[in-house]
């Protein structure tokens, strides 16, 4: 099999890519660092990570759920009309429409002490923001995940709200481009190669390893889960109850 040329879109994406999760372990290391410290606060004093997004950000937050390796406790807010599978014109409209963020705060639950990890690219869309107030609001910590390149970009739409890294406190730039697609190909129109999910994931992971290894150093235990596709997994995960 011939080798693809090293200005192949292919390989300009994962060289991009490569380049951003080295930013995270330069730039964005702080963040990283303070949000695991949030997180290993949180669990030792006994509260909840809650995890966020919509559109595709939605992943990010199922990345932090029922995860091999990751925390058991997690409990993601999904809103099925901010998914994609159903309708992706409803969940994009829905992720601008004012009003709807205090309603799923309130039936989710969110408390004081908790960290709620919030992802979005452009950090812009009414949900988002709005939801960050109503978790700050209940005394919650917000670790943002988002593209400050967008966000601030006068190519981004225009928020009425403070924009997701204004109002978290702590802030995780993905690095990403403005529009998130990176690569450019001869004779199409537009960029490919989104990145914000491959690195948010990686941020995310990097998080939560972090935030284990806090905890482990402090004396305590933390629980994480096995993969059920493994021999004991199953067996290894039904000491825990699934949070959802």
């Amino acid at each position: 099999m011939t080798a693809a040329p090293e200005t192949s879109p292919g390989r300009k994406y994962l060289a991009v890519t490569r380049d951003l999760i080295d930013q995270l372990m330069t730039d964005q290391w702080p963040s990283i660092a303070a949000a695991a410290r949030a997180i290993a606060d949180a669990v030792l004093a006994g509260r909840t990570v809650h995890a966020f997004g919509t559109g595709h950000s939605h992943i990010l937050a199922e990345e932090l759920y029922y995860r091999a390796g990751g925390l058991v406790g997690v409990r993601p807010i999904l809103f099925e009309g901010f998914m994609l599978h159903a309708s992706a014109p409803l969940s994009t409209a829905l992720e601008r429409l004012s009003g709807l963020a205090e309603a799923i705060v309130e039936d989710h639950g969110v408390e004081k002490g908790d960290v709620v990890v919030v992802a979005s690219n452009s950090g812009s869309n009414a949900t988002t923001t709005e939801l960050v107030a109503a978790v700050q609001a209940r005394g919650a910590v917000v670790v943002a995940v988002t593209s400050i390149a967008h966000a601030t970009s006068g190519q981004a739409r225009r928020p009425v709200l403070p924009r997701l890294h204004e109002a978290a406190e702590i802030v995780i730039d993905n690095g990403g481009a403005v529009g998130d697609a990176a690569v450019t190909v001869d004779g199409v129109d537009q960029k490919v190669g989104p990145t914000s999910t491959v690195v948010g994931a990686a941020a995310l992971d990097a998080v939560v390893a972090e935030a284990v290894g806090l905890l482990a150093a402090a004396g305590v235990r933390p629980q994480v889960y096995a993969s059920s596709n493994t021999v004991d997994g199953d067996s290894a995960n039904s000491r825990f109850t699934v949070t959802g």
